[in-house]
């Protein structure tokens, strides 16, 4: 049987600034060198699609966004090796695989990663989408733009995982939920009995909360406004929750760890949050900053606190995770029970994809996840 040239798709497309997504009839080529198609079961939504569909970052549109997607492998390219048709996959992020930054892994910091995953385009600068009429469709977002029945990806951002775990639910683990668990168990390694803060307890914000019970943290504080997302931290294994809005952020973490934290995550994308977290800091202390801003945003903080408390600001992508060994083991830790992110979880149909996105903006559900295949 000859391979098809084209794959008919439906996709959400992003065709101006704040516009709402639209689902439209498109199609993509067939894979080609070590590219593989996925049929997309579901995928979850996340803060920078928004951030993306508003333009903070400036992807080219129109575009297909969606970034956590899961599906099943339904073509392969020549080249690929690891995967084969019916493979159950989580996608993640693109990364060049030969810098310096991968080749010492670290893929994540990719010297080609805004490129690869905000570009618009391939590699080569080619679109694999192309809408009713002819016309090009900007794609390749973070090496799939899963908004779409279909996607395109390349064999080292499909990560493999058993066919026993619910295929719909694992998307996020391909971004948010990776982000917020790598940073505590990748980046900052956080240590059996220490004490970790979560400054935000969105869907990345509880992802570092259960990573931080699972690494064995005996103190997990949780910040946040909303206090159906303070009760579910406590559920999900937070000692102490905060609501900023009722006095000093800093303050009330210093308290709840006896002199401050040993590790923070800041992911408000807020610059007050991040100069509140310094505060919030104990001696030697790192805060790790996940938190997505618009593009030139500045922060700042009080350099002595910082210089006499040793205490240390740390970048992280991505939670600094390998996905290939990462994400398996994160569906490991789901299967024993031991890391119950499905907690996080709302599913949408796919055509109510802006019914998603307006409830994850107004804090009404924390990872959304559009059920889109099967």
């Amino acid at each position: 049987m000859s391979t098809p040239a084209f794959y008919e798709a439906t996709a959400a497309v992003t065709r101006a600034r704040g516009a709402p997504f639209v689902l439209e009839p498109v199609r993509l080529r067939a894979p080609r060198g070590n590219e593989v198609l996925v049929r997309i079961v579901a995928t979850g939504m996340c803060h920078t699609d928004m951030i993306v569909r508003d333009q903070f970052y400036p992807v080219p549109l129109p575009a297909v966004l969606g970034h956590e997607g899961a599906g099943v492998v339904a073509a392969v390219g020549p080249r690929v090796e690891r995967l084969a048709i019916g493979d159950h996959v989580v996608l993640t992020y693109g990364a060049c695989g030969h810098c310096p930054s991968c080749g010492g892994g670290h893929a994540a910091y990719c010297d080609a990663f805004y490129a690869r995953n905000f570009g618009g385009a391939g590699p080569h600068g080619d679109c694999a989408i192309e809408d009713a009429h002819g016309q090009p469709v900007h794609d390749h977002f973070f090496a799939q733009s899963s908004f779409a029945t279909y996607a395109l990806s390349r064999e080292g951002s499909a990560i493999k995982v058993p066919r026993e775990a619910p295929l719909e639910l694992l998307g996020p683990l391909g971004c948010g939920i990776q982000t917020g668990a790598g940073a505590v168990i990748n980046a900052l390694a956080v240590r059996p009995g220490s004490s970790f803060a979560a400054l935000g307890a969105g869907a990345v914000g509880l992802s570092a909360v259960l990573a931080a019970r699972a690494a064995g943290a005996a103190t997990i504080v949780a910040v946040d406004v909303v206090p159906a997302r303070l009760a579910l931290a406590r559920a999900l294994g937070a000692t102490h929750t905060v609501d900023s809005r009722a006095g000093d952020l800093a303050e009330a973490v210093r308290q709840a760890t006896g002199g401050g934290a040993d590790y923070a995550l800041e992911s408000t994308g807020r610059p007050e949050v991040l100069r509140q977290g310094v505060a919030a800091l104990g001696r030697l202390g790192t805060l790790g900053v996940v938190g997505a801003s618009p593009l030139g945003t500045a922060a700042d903080f009080d350099v002595n606190d910082l210089l006499i408390a040793g205490k240390r600001i740390q970048g992280i992508c991505e939670g600094d995770s390998v996905p290939q060994r990462f994400i398996p083991d994160l569906v490991r830790l789901y299967l024993q029970g031991r890391f119950p992110f499905d907690k996080l979880v709302k599913f949408y149909p796919f055509e109510q994809i802006n019914q998603a996105a307006a409830d994850s903006e107004k804090g009404l559900t924390l990872k959304p996840v559009l059920r889109i295949g099967r």
